[in-house]
């Protein structure tokens, strides 16, 4: 008993922690709900930081509600006073403040290895910010940022960049490099033809390919994130933790099931 005690003791001495501060979601199928899924699945303890709630499903979303400013501060300050995450990921912040607030957080508690998923529009094109979030996201958090992985959209909307190919790609990633992260991954599930993430960490680009899978899918966007920031969290180096989650979101998109009357959830 003593033994069976001690093992378990020695294990959760072990476990790591990510951080997700991103939306609730209704359906499970993104946001925080989602990013906690993921990261359980890599043997990560989940934290999570929500910034609004959302009346959603899986045909589109209704309406946000924010959290309150001061509460969304204390619910950052109570966690981080107690557990400090390996690493962390922000989903959709929706609002200026709560940039502001994770940018000083970030510092006063020395945190790293941050993930932006830059959220700005939902699958079914309900504006997810509000108007100066993205301005405020790439001045204050893109600087301290280890990843960023905007999707091919979300790419275009933060460098002003029509995207529409490889090539394209690749303007907009050495852009995007010049605003702070470490590292940028523009996921290429919209491309019409194929589905390759590209990788770029300031000296060359590595293109991350995958089947092309036919349907719509409710967060894909947000469970890459949270598989990437999961992998960080477990000390794996970016790239490969780019490619281990590229593996991972296409296999739950390929055993995705379909519980409501819009997208496919992901197998997660």
């Amino acid at each position: 008993m003593h033994l069976s005690i001690f093992f378990i003791q020695g294990y959760n001495a072990l476990m790591k922690s990510a951080l997700t501060i991103a939306g609730a979601d209704p359906t499970g199928g993104a946001g925080l709900q989602a990013d906690l899924k993921v990261f359980r699945a890599f043997g990560v303890h989940g934290l999570s930081v929500a910034t609004a709630l959302t009346a959603q499903n899986t045909t589109g979303v209704n309406s946000i509600l924010p959290v309150d400013d001061i509460f969304f501060e204390r619910q950052m300050d109570a966690l981080l006073k107690d557990i400090r995450p390996e690493a962390l990921k922000t989903g959709m912040l929706y609002s200026k403040r709560a940039v502001h607030v994770i940018d000083g957080k970030i510092k006063k508690y020395a945190l790293k290895k941050l993930v932006i998923d830059p959220v700005t529009v939902s699958s079914s094109g309900m504006s997810l910010a509000e108007d100066g979030m993205l301005d405020a996201m790439k001045e204050r958090l893109f600087p301290l940022a280890k990843v960023v992985t905007p999707n091919i959209y979300e790419a275009a909307v933060l460098t002003g960049m029509n995207i529409e190919d490889i090539a394209d790609m690749e303007k907009a990633a050495v852009r995007l490099k010049e605003m702070g992260p470490e590292f940028v991954i523009i996921t290429g599930g919209h491309l019409e033809k194929s589905a390759i993430d590209l990788y770029y960490d300031g000296s060359g680009f590595c293109m991350i390919e995958s089947e092309k899978i036919a349907g719509e899918y409710h967060g894909t966007g947000c469970a890459f994130s949270a598989a990437v920031t999961a992998l960080l969290a477990n000390g794996y180096e970016p790239l490969e933790s780019a490619k281990k989650a590229k593996e991972y979101v296409t296999s739950a998109i390929r055993n995705a099931y379909y519980l409501g009357k819009g997208m496919g959830l992901l197998n997660l």
